[in-house]
C-alpha cells in the first residue's frame, strides 16, 4: 500500500544535508588503450530512486548524471586494444615481473583512495546503499586489493624454487590466460566488480570491463587512476547496452575469460556466443535462493537476529542473502512473532539518514514485482505477518514477512532479491533437504539449532548441495579468504582472494633434463636475471 507516512521520508532539495548533495555527473569520456577518449554520441540519463516528492505525493526520481551509450564500434576498439596489449602473451603486461605488476597495482590503490568521497557519494545516489555500507564497500575493496597482493606474493614465493623429479628439473609458476571480459553487478558495483578485475589484472591478463546498468557512474572517477597506473590497453572500459556491445565481443572468439556476477540466464546466453567454448574459461557468480532452517531447539534470539541481518541487509539485494526461511511448525508462531517484531522495527530512510537500514530500491519496477509476489502468495493462502509489511512510497518498500509460503507460490522458488521474506513451516527436515535437492541454486544455507546431532545430520547432506553451510549464522561472503562459489546454477569457478588469482591464471612449467649443460643454462638465466618467469627472486 502506498502510504503518506513513507512519502514524508523523501526530502525536498533543501532538506538534503549539504554534505550529501550531489551535482549531476555527466560523463563524456571513456577509457580505451590508455586514452580517455571524448564521447559526443548518445547518452543515457541516470536517475536516482532517492526521489523528490511532488505536491500530490508522487515521488519523482532525481537526475544524478549521464554516461555514454557506446556502440559495437567502441566495443570492438576496446577489444582490439586488450588483444594488442596482451599480444599473445608477449605484451609488456603479461611478460612483466610479478613485482612490477604489484608496483603498478599499489600505485592504482593510492589514486583510488583519492576518489573515495566521490565514489561513496555516487554509490548512495545510484543504488540507494546507506552511507555506512557504501563506505564499508569502498574500504573493503581497498582491503581486498591489499590482501590479493599479499596472496600473490605467497603464490610467487612458492613458485620461486626449482623442483627435481625423476631426472627432470622444473620451475612451476602461474601465467595469465589472455583477454578477460568482466561484468559486475549493481548491488555491489565496486566490490564485486573489483573482486574479478583486480586478480585478473594482477595475474597479467588484459581487461575489458562493462559497467552495470545501475551503479555505472561511480566507476567514472576511477578511470583516470586505471589509465595512469597501468600500461596502455591493460584496462579498457565498455559502455552501452549489453545486448548490443557484448555479443560481438564474444562472437570474435578473442575473449579468453568471461567473468560475470549476475544471472545464469545472461551467462548462458553470452557463453553461447563464443565460437570455441573449449577455449573459454568462465568465472561466474550467479543466482541464489539461500535457505535457512530453524530447528525446534534453536536459540530464537540468535536465529531471529541472524535471519534479520541475512535476509534484509541492503534491502535483501545480495546474492548471499537468506531468501527463504524454514521453521519447525512447533516453534513457528514464536519465531514469527519475534521475527516480525524485529522486521517492523527496522528504520527506513534515505542513505544518509542516521541508522537507516531500509533505503530506496534502485530498480524502477522493483516495487511492482515485489507486490506481485505478495499478491501471488496471498492468493495461495499466505499472509503478511508484520505490521505495515509491504507498505511503500516511490521505491521505498517496507519489508514484508510472508507466511505460510508453499510450493507453487512464486516466493517458494523465485529469487526475489528484495525486502520480502518468505517463511515455510515444516514437520520433517527431509522436506528441507528435498527442497535443496530440487532447487536449481546451490550457493549457501544456514542451520539454526543447539543440539549437535540434528545439526551434524544436516551438515553432511548440505555440504554436497551448497558450497557453504553456516551454523547459527547468516549466509555471507566474508571473510574474503574463504572460498566463495556455488553449485548448479549459482556459480562457476571460485572467487576469494587466493582462489581468484588461481581462477584467472594457469600453472605453467619450464623443464629440462638434469644434465650439467642444462644446469649451466638455468644458472646463467637465473643468475643474470634474463627471464621474468624463470627466476628465484623472493618477494617480500
Amino acid at each position: 500500500m502506498n502510504t503518506p507516512t513513507l512519502t514524508q521520508l523523501f526530502p525536498a532539495d533543501d532538506q538534503i544535508p549539504v554534505a550529501y548533495r550531489i551535482e549531476p555527473v555527466h560523463q563524456r569520456e571513456y577509457l580505451i588503450n590508455g586514452e580517455m577518449r571524448q564521447w559526443d554520441g548518445p547518452t543515457t540519463d541516470v536517475y536516482s530512486q532517492i526521489g523528490a516528492p511532488d505536491a500530490d505525493g508522487t515521488i519523482k526520481p532525481r537526475l544524478v548524471g549521464s554516461f555514454p551509450v557506446g556502440t559495437e564500434k567502441e566495443a570492438m576498439e576496446a577489444l582490439d586494444a586488450a588483444v594488442a596489449a596482451y599480444d599473445n602473451g608477449r605484451g609488456e603486461w603479461p611478460t612483466m615481473s610479478v613485482a612490477g605488476r604489484i608496483a603498478c597495482m599499489e600505485t592504482f590503490v593510492g589514486k583510488m583512495l583519492e576518489q573515495k568521497q566521490r565514489v561513496v557519494s555516487l554509490m548512495m545516489w545510484e543504488i540507494g546503499k546507506n552511507l555506512a555500507d557504501s563506505t564499508k564497500e569502498f574500504d573493503r575493496t581497498v582491503k581486498y586489493i591489499y590482501d590479493t597482493i599479499d596472496a600473490l606474493k605467497d603464490i610467487d614465493r612458492a613458485g620461486s624454487r626449482f623442483r627435481v623429479e625423476e631426472g627432470i628439473i622444473g620451475q612451476i609458476r602461474r601465467a595469465p590466460l589472455g583477454v578477460v571480459l568482466a561484468m559486475g553487478p549493481f548491488n555491489y558495483p565496486l566490490n564485486e566488480t573489483y573482486t574479478t578485475l583486480i586478480p585478473s589484472i594482477l595475474m597479467g591478463n588484459t581487461i575489458l570491463f562493462k559497467t552495470p546498468k545501475h551503479g555505472s557512474l561511480l566507476h567514472y572517477p576511477l578511470l583516470e587512476a586505471f589509465r595512469t597506473s597501468f600500461p596502455k590497453g591493460v584496462v579498457n572500459s565498455i559502455y552501452g547496452r549489453g545486448a548490443v556491445v557484448v555479443p560481438p565481443i564474444m562472437q570474435s572468439g578473442k575473449v579468453n575469460v568471461l567473468t560475470l556476477i549476475g544471472s545464469s540466464k545472461v551467462a548462458d546466453e553470452l557463453q553461447r556466443h563464443h565460437p570455441k567454448l573449449n577455449r573459454l574459461r568462465s568465472i561466474l557468480s550467479l543466482d541464489a535462493k539461500n535457505a535457512a532452517i530453524v530447528l525446534p531447539d534453536a536459540d530464537l534470539d540468535v536465529a531471529v537476529n541472524e535471519c534479520l541481518l541475512g535476509a534484509l541487509s541492503f534491502n535483501g539485494q545480495r546474492c548471499t542473502a537468506i531468501k527463504i526461511i524454514w521453521v519447525h511448525r512447533s516453534i513457528a508462531d514464536r519465531f514469527l512473532e519475534q521475527f516480525s517484531r524485529a522486521v517492523s522495527a527496522l528504520k527506513l530512510g534515505m542513505p544518509w539518514t542516521d541508522g537507516a537500514q531500509i533505503t530506496p530500491l534502485p530498480e524502477p519496477n522493483k516495487v511492482d514485482y515485489l507486490n506481485d509476489t505478495i499478491r501471488d502468495a496471498e492468493a495461495g493462502g499466505a499472509t503478511i505477518m508484520n505490521e505495515g509489511g509491504g507498505d511503500y512510497a516511490g521505491s521505498l518498500f517496507k519489508p514484508a514477512v510472508v507466511y505460510p509460503v508453499k510450493d507453487g507460490m512464486k516466493l517458494y522458488r523465485d529469487e526475489q532479491f528484495g525486502p520480502v521474506v518468505p517463511v515455510v513451516a515444516y514437520d520433517d527436515v527431509e522436506a528441507f533437504i528435498e527442497y535443496l535437492e530440487t532447487d536449481s541454486h546451490g550457493m549457501q544455507a544456514s542451520i539454526f539449532g543447539t543440539d549437535t546431532k540434528p545439526i551434524a545430520d544436516l551438515i553432511d547432506p548440505l555440504v554436497n548441495l551448497v558450497c557453504r553451510v553456516n551454523i547459527n549464522a547468516q549466509c555471507q561472503r566474508g571473510p574474503d579468504t574463504f572460498p566463495f562459489t556455488g553449485r548448479k546454477d549459482s556459480a562457476e569457478g571460485t572467487l576469494s582472494v587466493e582462489d581468484a588469482l588461481r581462477s584467472f591464471s594457469i600453472r605453467t612449467c619450464v623443464a629440462t633434463k638434469e644434465t650439467e649443460a642444462n644446469k649451466t643454462i638455468l644458472n646463467t638465466i637465473v643468475g643474470e636475471h634474463q627471464s621474468n618467469f624463470l627466476s628465484t627472486n623472493f618477494l617480500f
